[in-house]
């Protein structure tokens, strides 16, 4: 695991910013060579735009959906992921009693909501390929981590070869758990008393989805 002890709190001026030291981090410590950068967007989109020009990859979008019943976002029975991976808690589901119709309608909107996303943000381009691919995956930050172990199984069970995930800040914590599921995970700056991504950057603005647009055309532009 590339991750330093907590660290001083120097911010980053934003997204932009943290992708760029992030990529030169990436640069000189990754383990394995990278066929393909994928993004949780939206925050994770301008950050892994700088590391996919330095890596010379091409740069995707891996949206991952919780489901979650109307009112209680706080109850996430699973989740759906980008190329049609589905996640469910199953101990939280027989303990909460939801009606297996109720389970069918949220997956459906979270589904409609997920191609909706992916649809918009590539237009008529179609998913890139995850099986035997080494990739590596990229948030703005890791607070509980709770969406990158999602999209970390869902990578998995799309049979990834490696997974590297990459953030430019994450609660020390969080980092030592994902050490464990992925074959490395590199990030500049952890702390042991972590309080949210977004105290880390000074404009914690995140990418409207015309950006997350023009970035994923960019990237396909220039590589």
């Amino acid at each position: 695991m590339i991750a330093p002890k907590d660290n001083s709190m120097t911010l980053f001026t934003n997204h932009a910013e943290a992708g760029k030291e992030l990529a030169d981090l990436v640069k000189t410590q990754l383990a394995f060579e990278v066929d393909l950068v994928l993004a949780l967007p939206q925050g994770g989109v301008p950050v892994a735009f700088e590391v996919a020009k330095i890596l010379n990859c091409l740069l995707d979008i891996f949206v991952v959906r919780y489901l979650c019943k109307l009112g209680y976002p706080e109850l996430s029975l699973g989740a759906i992921a980008s190329g049609g991976v589905q996640v469910l808690n199953p101990k939280l589901m027989d303990s909460v009693k939801i009606p297996q119709e109720l389970i069918h309608q949220i997956n459906s909107r979270e589904k409609h909501e997920l191609l909706r996303r992916e649809r918009l943000y590539r237009k008529n381009r179609d998913q890139l390929e995850i099986k035997n691919r080494n990739i590596i995956l990229i948030d703005d930050g890791l607070a509980t981590g709770s969406k990158m172990h999602l999209a970390v199984k869902a990578l998995r069970s799309l049979n990834a070869a490696k997974i590297i995930v990459a953030v430019p800040v994450a609660a020390a914590e969080t980092c030592g758990d994902l050490a464990n599921l992925v074959d490395q995970i590199i990030c500049l700056k952890t702390s042991t008393r972590f309080q949210g991504v977004e105290i880390w950057y000074r404009n914690f603005s995140q990418a409207s989805d015309e950006k997350v647009k023009t970035i994923l055309e960019t990237c396909q532009a220039i590589l």
